[in-house]
């Protein structure tokens, strides 16, 4: 984890870019005071119980990166009131209004981040829709405050490849520096371009004009970046611990003790390449093991198996010996656990425990 932290920070500092976390991965303190620049942020959080929790550990700096719903605006304004810096995103003119409202309403100009669809993933406005770019900024400043633009590359997730990454990180960057540029045209404020994922953070090579690149994953990686080619599996910080507790020697199978509950039961992998199953196998100190997958899994029963139409061999592993298994989706297999148990390397030494927590 800590090299992966040092390895994008390093990245982005001769981009003149600052790195704003999204700590939905971790949700954890302990984590995201080694993540983020300094102990008040900034951050990226996806739920406002994430920015209540973070706020409450004296982070001050957040930006509340999914759109805003309008019932939600009371929250904002309570953390705002409480010396919280809370920015919230929307794409609407309708959301923006509501925004506005809330604000005249509180006394205080609630600052909203317009989101801009960079590549068809998911939200946001097309970066060359001015008309609806302007109506919602226009809005916005009728008593909130308009803090900037934002986007993010999910579409980055299915590109392989350097050159495939790179042009995803490029066509990123102009999204939101011409969204930027028609609302200052327009005589709107623009001062936060952001953007980011974590294929594009390790990808891009000109972040001229953005200000912020957001990035979640990368503290921890997973199968699927791995298989996106962002990182190696000895880069893959979360695994989880489990213990062998059955055989099934006629079909190959090793019975563990951590199915969909422990792993969840994202397959992003699936989609790729190499289909992972439900996550790598590897010994107790972290080391995969040969073409060693959890092929299946039921609530709480895991089956590994050799990876199908590969040579390796079934490891002679005896009842109670432990594995640990690499997931798909950090985010995904983290929701499942209330505490990390941190070792150091190779070394399955447990040496501190962090908190995490779940929940909206």
């Amino acid at each position: 984890m800590d090299r992966n932290i040092a390895r994008l920070r390093e990245r982005l500092a001769p981009l003149g870019v600052s790195l704003r976390p999204h700590l939905k991965t971790a949700k954890s303190i302990e984590v995201a005071r080694r993540v983020m620049s300094t102990p008040q942020g900034p951050a990226t959080v996806s739920t406002l119980k994430e920015a209540e929790f973070f706020a409450a550990a004296g982070v001050r700096d957040i930006i509340y990166a999914v759109g805003i719903a309008p019932w939600k605006l009371a929250k904002v304004i309570a953390l705002r009131k409480q010396g919280v810096d809370l920015a919230i995103v929307l794409d609407t003119v309708e959301q923006a209004q509501a925004v506005a409202a809330a604000s005249r309403e509180a006394g205080d100009a609630i600052p909203a981040l317009i989101e801009i669809d960079c590549d068809g993933h998911r939200s946001g406005v097309l970066p060359t829709d001015r008309d609806r770019l302007v109506a919602i900024g226009q809005a916005l400043t009728q008593g909130g405050e308009l803090r900037g633009v934002l986007t993010h590359a999910g579409g980055s997730y299915a590109a392989r490849g350097e050159e495939a990454l790179r042009r995803c990180a490029e066509d990123e960057r102009l999204a939101v520096v011409d969204a930027a540029t028609i609302l200052r045209d327009a005589g709107l404020p623009c001062p936060v371009v952001s953007m980011g994922s974590s294929p594009t953070a390790h990808h891009a090579h000109d972040l001229t004009g953005v200000t912020e690149v957001r990035a979640g994953v990368f503290m921890f990686f997973d199968l699927v970046m791995a298989g996106v080619g962002i990182c190696r599996i000895e880069d893959i910080a979360l695994s989880v611990l489990a213990t062998v507790i059955g055989h099934q020697r006629d079909k190959g199978w090793i019975l563990i003790d951590a199915g969909w509950m422990a792993m969840s039961q994202d397959r992003g992998t699936s989609k790729q390449a190499v289909n992972q199953g439900y996550g790598i196998v590897c010994d107790s100190s972290g080391v995969a093991y040969d073409d060693l997958i959890l092929a299946d899994a039921n609530q709480e029963h895991g089956i590994i198996m050799v990876r199908p139409g590969s040579g390796a061999t079934l490891p002679d592993l005896q009842i109670g010996d432990r594995v640990r298994v690499l997931p798909n989706h950090a985010c995904a297999t983290g929701a499942q656990h209330r505490r990390y148990h941190v070792v150091h390397g190779t070394d399955d030494r447990v040496v501190a425990e962090w908190q995490r927590f779940g929940g909206w």
